[in-house]
């Protein structure tokens, strides 16, 4: 059985910072693109980056780029998004999300893409 947790989410001031992490079990987590997505109330799920098999190529949306970073450690079948300098529109449910690819530096930017999902956390920044 796939399972996607995560985990890091909470409530910061704007300008502050989070580590979301995203523990895979029951998978060859090597053989997966991650990804992060989120869902504001009453907005659609947006991407926020992915990061291919190897950990050597990510992609972020616009609205996090140079505030995020993704890392991965499939020692530990785990991912990492630093968040940095958080905004109030930042604050929505965070997603976890698992890919199979082929390809060691393939992205995936698309959500009908990912075969596995996390429950999500939540992440609340203040203004």
């Amino acid at each position: 059985q796939v399972q996607l947790v995560e985990s890091g989410g909470g409530l910061v001031q704007a300008g502050g910072s989070l580590r979301l992490s995203c523990a895979a079990s029951g998978l060859t987590f090597h053989s997966y693109i991650m990804g992060w997505f989120r869902q504001a109330p009453g907005k659609e799920r947006e991407f926020v980056s992915t990061i291919s098999r190897s950990g050597g190529a990510t992609s972020y949306a616009d609205s996090v780029k140079g505030r995020s970073a993704l890392s991965r450690d499939n020692a530990k079948n785990t991912v990492y998004l630093q968040m940095n300098n958080l905004k109030p529109e930042d604050t929505a449910v965070y997603f976890c999300a698992a890919a199979l690819a082929p390809g060691w530096s393939t992205l995936q930017t698309m959500s009908r893409a990912y075969d596995y999902w996390g429950q999500g956390t939540q992440v609340t920044v203040s203004s």
